[in-house]
């Protein structure tokens, strides 16, 4: 008999994403303010915020701010708000357009300077004895410059979100969030670094010529297959950490996730029949992780149906997954190759599965469908048909974010003095993420911990650190 599990899940929800400021001149009557705020409702808004900015005794000028769930419904909001009894619009803005305005991010000096001595010590003819250590000592610069804390977040705009191939320049403002992420959540300074590039032999001679002035590299929205010859060629050129976020922060995250969902199934890695929907970037680093988690049966799914030794026009990415991955041989559609499985991820296409899907899998199935913004299948419909559903949203349980990771693993990486990023590495970090769960606490809606966990990022730094250590990657001038 199929066991019912029930877990809490929403609606589509007004986010902060899609939210308005709305500046309005009201007739100061009673009833007119409750009006406006009924006609929000009724167009889809949620009001969570009304501040009053003057008035004049016959009318009251206020601010409201209203969620939204997408661009139209915040148009049908100011439309509604425009023909609502005794208001008057004044201005309307939208509030995640202002918050970028000028940019995200900005240079902020460490060091006063105060007088004449400061400005001695800090540039000339002070800074010329520490120029003279480095050359003497190039280990130095890690210790002696902004290099020791600092990672360039790099793309070349050919895979941003779920937008595609949009170009360096409309690239930047996902690389500038990137930055405030590094900074806020690991204390690491990040620079966007987008570059206009044709092909993998220009983006890899580009990174390498910033080898001096960066500790890491942050590689961000490069399109498959190109990512993957992209990270290698770097890692094996440079002697930084470099680590492609689109493949190993989102594998890092879903293996931490899958590790408690197991404590919720009663399940253990090595029964497991997983499906991955997705050959791509991400698709492929979760398959390797897991299997260097142990799992041992991984059947990856693409278009064309399940990836399988002998089938024609794969890449070299693809070809690994069918040979390493699928070891059992199976084939056929996603809808065949699910059927008895434990585990589905999907880092696909959203509206794939359907509830009828879900009902042919093994008991106790685990379901992370992480496509964005609209997943594989909405929560809603897999309620009481699955143990663990997780999607990459902030308005569902579970949310599977590479905000987990990523500040963490390159906090630990530069505190050690990495020069590189380890699969042992990775799989500290996820055991990391984790372990922020306490045991009696994980549930199908915990798995993961919140990614405003504070303690999530200083362990992750530490479990990276002593990975890093144990796989001898570390420079000992750094330490």
């Amino acid at each position: 008999m199929t066991r019912v599990y029930a877990y809490p899940c929403s609606v589509a929800t007004a986010l902060s994403a899609y939210s308005i400021r709305l500046r309005a001149r009201i007739r100061n009557r009673p009833g007119v303010l409750g009006g406006l705020a009924t006609a929000i409702g009724a167009a889809g808004g949620s009001l969570m915020r009304i501040d009053m900015v003057a008035t004049d005794g016959a009318t009251v000028t206020r601010d409201l701010v209203v969620y939204c769930p997408s661009e139209s419904h915040a148009a049908d909001v100011e439309a509604a708000a425009g023909q609502a009894e005794g208001i008057e619009v004044l201005e309307v803005e939208d509030r995640t357009f202002a918050l970028h305005r000028r940019g995200k991010i900005s240079v902020e000096p460490k060091t006063v300077l105060a007088d004449r001595d400061d400005l001695a010590m800090a540039y000339t003819p002070g800074v010329a004895r520490v120029c003279s250590a480095i050359a003497g000592d190039p280990s130095l610069v890690h210790r002696y410059t902004m290099k020791a804390n600092t990672v360039a977040v790099v793309t070349d705009g050919t895979a941003v979100l779920g937008l595609g191939d949009i170009g360096p320049d409309a690239a930047l403002p996902v690389m500038e969030g990137k930055a405030v992420l590094f900074k806020a959540f690991g204390g690491v300074d990040a620079v966007p670094v987008c570059l206009r590039v044709s092909n993998a032999d220009e983006l890899v001679d580009t990174v390498r010529r910033l080898e001096p002035m960066f500790g890491g590299i942050n590689l961000e929205d490069i399109a498959a297959p190109r990512c993957f010859e992209v990270e290698a060629r770097l890692d094996e050129a440079m002697s930084i950490p470099v680590l492609h976020d689109d493949q190993h922060g989102t594998a890092v995250v879903a293996l931490a996730a899958l590790r408690n969902s197991l404590r919720v199934v009663g399940k253990r890695m090595e029964d497991l029949r997983i499906v991955i929907s997705g050959a791509g970037a991400a698709g492929v680093a979760i398959a390797r992780i897991l299997l260097s988690a142990g799992a041992h049966d991984v059947v990856a799914v693409d278009r064309k149906g399940a990836l399988h030794q002998g089938r024609d026009g794969l890449d070299d990415s693809k070809r690994w997954l069918a040979e390493e991955a699928n070891r059992a041989g199976r084939r056929g559609t996603l809808r065949e190759v699910l059927a008895g499985s434990d585990v589905f991820i999907g880092v696909s296409a959203p509206g794939l599965l359907t509830r009828e899907d879900l009902e042919t899998m093994a008991d106790a199935a685990v379901v992370f469908a992480l496509a964005n913004p609209v997943p594989e299948i909405l929560p809603e419909e897999a309620e009481g048909v699955v143990a663990v559903m997780a999607t990459g949203r902030s308005d569902y349980p579970n949310q599977i974010n590479n905000v987990l990771c990523f500040p963490g693993i390159f906090r630990g990486a530069l505190d050690a003095g990495a020069t590189r990023i380890t699969e042992n590495m990775k799989l500290a970090a996820a055991d990391a993420i984790a372990a922020a769960v306490p045991v009696e606490q994980v549930s199908p809606a915990l798995v993961v911990p919140s990614v405003f966990h504070p303690e999530v990022a200083p362990t992750v730094a530490a479990r990276v650190g002593e990975a890093a250590v144990a796989d001898g990657v570390v420079r000992s001038a750094a330490r």
